[in-house]
């Protein structure tokens, strides 16, 4: 990868829209399962490329709540592939120093993927070199919603005051409580939307749309977008300062 200048800092936090599976594959007239397995590559590129960039977090969107209504063979074969993926990458992030966290809805997961999951949470909790997030039959909206009826419940059990309820109660229970909030958003294969991912965490995240297909990300991708997320100046909504 093309050396990421270390002035200003690389982004803390980097969130990844993996898109372009589908077309990658339908271009090769290949079933679009092989796309998923080269977007898998494309992940372990990622999470290499932030290691070296010097990248605190990695949250990558592996599986929407939407993409159950798939074909059941996809979705069978997705599953299957995230399976594997577990099984076969969890001694190499622990290797690597990289803790393994999870967010979304487990209960549409089968019982051995939940139980891989727990179990590579388990084995690399204490690991600091990177905290990868993968996303998995997660919906912003549907995490909202969530963390909406549970402060709800708690203010009818007399545990919280309504009036009392602040963004930071509220990022308090959301699944990414214990992260911060992304700093960069990249999306590949050319769309330029956020597809109900993270909607709370992405306020302020700056946002670089890559023309790649996602199978074809490299480390020198990511090094680029950290670069453009470099020249920027985030304000947070505050007024440009001449000085």
């Amino acid at each position: 990868m093309e050396l990421v200048d270390p002035s200003p800092a690389p982004p803390a936090h980097i969130a990844i829209i993996m898109d372009g599976n589908g077309r990658w594959a339908r271009q090769r007239g290949l079933p679009r399962t092989a796309g998923h397995r080269q977007g898998a590559e494309a992940a372990r590129r990622a999470v290499e490329g932030a290691i070296e960039a010097g990248v605190s977090y990695l949250t990558l969107f592996s599986f929407s709540s939407e993409n159950w209504s798939r074909p059941a063979s996809e979705v069978q074969e997705l599953m299957g592939l995230l399976k594997r993926y577990l099984q076969s990458e969890i001694a190499e992030l622990h290797k690597n120093g990289v803790r393994l966290k999870v967010i979304g809805d487990r209960a549409r997961l089968t019982d051995d993927i939940t139980s891989l999951i727990e179990e590579g949470e388990e084995r690399t909790r204490h690991n600091d070199k990177l905290c990868l997030t993968m996303a998995l039959s997660y919906g912003g909206r549907q995490e909202i919603v969530d963390t909406a009826r549970r402060l709800a419940q708690a203010a009818v059990a007399g545990e919280i005051d309504p009036a009392a309820i602040d963004e930071a109660q509220f990022a308090a229970r959301l699944f990414t409580h214990d992260l911060p909030d992304p700093d960069l958003l990249i999306r590949t294969s050319g769309e330029q939307r956020i597809s109900n991912f993270l909607l709370w965490q992405l306020a302020y995240s700056e946002l670089v749309f890559v023309d790649t297909l996602w199978p074809d990300f490299t480390a020198d991708h990511l090094g680029a977008a950290i670069r453009e997320y470099q020249r920027r100046d985030r304000r947070y909504g505050a007024a440009f300062s001449s000085g």
